[in-house]
């Protein structure tokens, strides 16, 4: 029987007595351990009466055995999907109301909650703690390590991500067996990851970046993490002398070069430090060289399409731009408009192409003929160049979205909710750069006639309503917001305006 992604990414370490996870406690977990108890969670969830093709969806903080949940998934053939433990019930509801799941995970705190809108749509729950107890636990304790990996095939899906849209409505992304391990491998040796690499992994596991990038990467190389619950940066820096490589948003280098005892010594034996999820300063990129020797490596990748392009392993890494496509991926810019494609140094939409793209919007047929072509070119809706020497540079988003702490925001979302509050007459939420987060949403609001907003109620009501990482920074009133001819609410005009309210 085959199964390509668990196969190649897991079966082949059941023997393997090499540590895997170091965790924060001080304990190892080897491949051949982590297997084991795979095998055993894969058997409880078929004995729930999970089928090859259903989806799993989980709400969790990062632990060990959400790892496990992830590979059992690969191994029983069912569909994994990742939710941010920040969404409220209200978000989550829509998302495995969408994915039609049949089973959700989610922390014991959450379950009662949680219960009601599984009663309503007829799906199974179970519970995963961060201190490795709850029920789908309990259950894997009790079942059997033997177990037939079902049969799937490389075009078979395997996970399904969700990415919000301009109209508030989240996308679920589907990713196949081969595009996770297609991507897994090329920046395996892109990166020149091998077994003696340790990765210092405070990523989350619910994005792309912490999961199909860094775990993925290193599940490949046969290598091992340092397992960090979140970032913490006294744990970052304890650990770092303890590793070989790191994986990290922008926020995280921010956050150590502003700390005295991060220098050159403490990093003098690591060797690659990579960035995404979010735009790196020019400004960052040249600090960090400055004060450790290195230079981090920064790529381009997405939640359809996992990495398009990085910068060299060996070569010129140029600050400012996300470096070269990865072997066996092309990106080309084409005019919005007409689809032509555009010489070097012009700017347009990035479009790329290779065995990563995803296959689609899960029930957005119309969605995916709009932004993934015939010809299987996705267009990504970023703006950018390629430069003579083939470097590519980001210069902008076709759509509004906002990247803060490498988390996707779309204005559209946040500006619904506001336009409905008493005193509102309209909104407009816009990025603005922010020195830790790279960017962060602000709220311009128009008050009605006569009744001045009660900003405390609105932000009340927004940690009620919406995940932290998506609340506005600030609220500005103002009388009118800037339109163009056609009526269209400016929003260059606003970041223009607004653009250094957080960097002065």
């Amino acid at each position: 029987m085959s199964n390509p992604l668990y196969d190649k990414l897991f079966k082949v370490h059941s023997e393997n007595d090499d540590p895997f996870l170091y965790l924060l406690n001080g304990k190892i977990i080897t491949y051949r351990q982590f297997l084991a108890q795979t095998r055993k969670i894969s058997n409880a969830l078929i004995e729930i009466g999970l089928r090859p093709g259903d989806c799993v969806a989980i709400q969790v903080k990062k632990s060990p055995e959400m790892l496990n949940i992830y590979a059992a998934c690969a191994q029983a053939g069912l569909v994994f999907l990742p939710l941010n433990p920040s969404y409220t019930v209200d978000e989550v509801t829509y998302f495995i109301e969408n994915s039609e799941a049949r089973l959700i995970i989610c922390d014991e705190k959450n379950r009662d909650a949680l219960a009601v809108i599984c009663q309503r749509l007829g799906l199974k729950i179970e519970t995963l703690n961060s201190n490795s107890t709850g029920s789908i636990i309990d259950k894997a304790r009790s079942s059997i390590e033997n177990l037939n990996t079902a049969t799937r095939s490389k075009d078979d899906l395997a996970a399904l991500l969700y990415t919000s849209g301009t109209t508030g409505k989240s996308k679920g992304a589907m990713l196949t067996q081969k595009n996770l391990l297609s991507n897994g491998n090329t920046l395996m040796g892109a990166w020149e990851f091998n077994k003696d690499d340790i990765l210092l992994h405070a990523l989350p596991l619910f994005h792309t970046h912490g999961l199909f990038v860094a775990t993925n990467v290193v599940l490949a190389a046969g290598a091992s993490m340092i397992f960090l619950p979140q970032f913490d940066l006294d744990n970052i820096i304890n650990k770092l002398p303890k590793a070989s490589t790191m994986m990290g948003v922008p926020t995280f280098y921010t956050r150590l070069l502003a700390d005295k005892r991060f220098n050159r010594r403490l990093v003098s034996h690591l060797r690659l430090f990579v960035s995404g999820s979010a735009p790196l300063l020019s400004e960052t990129h040249t600090q960090f060289e400055k004060k450790t020797g290195h230079k981090i490596l920064e790529r381009y990748g997405m939640t359809e399409t996992n990495m398009n392009t990085s910068n060299p392993y060996h070569g010129e890494r140029r600050a400012g731009t996300v470096g070269l496509p990865l072997p066996g991926v092309e990106v080309k810019i084409t005019e919005p408009k007409t689809g032509k494609t555009l010489s070097s140094n012009e700017i347009g939409q990035i479009e790329v192409r290779g065995p990563n793209v995803f296959v689609g919007y899960w029930k957005l047929p119309k969605k995916t003929k709009e932004e993934l072509r015939e010809n299987g070119f996705f267009i990504t809706g970023d703006l950018g160049k390629i430069d003579e020497d083939g470097y590519v540079h980001i210069v902008g988003r076709d759509k509004d979205l906002i990247i803060s702490g490498g988390y996707n925001i779309y204005p559209k979302e946040l500006e619904i909710f506001l336009d409905d509050k008493p005193g509102v007459l309209e909104s407009a939420v816009i990025g603005v750069p922010h020195p830790d987060f790279g960017e962060t949403p602000i709220a311009i609001i128009v008050k009605s006639e006569g009744i001045l907003p009660d900003l405390a109620q609105i932000e009340l009501e927004i940690k009620k309503s919406i995940a932290r990482f998506k609340h506005p920074k600030k609220f500005i009133i103002v009388d009118e917001l800037p339109r163009n001819a056609m009526g269209k609410v400016q929003k260059n005009v606003l970041r223009n305006n607004y653009n250094s309210i957080f960097t002065d």
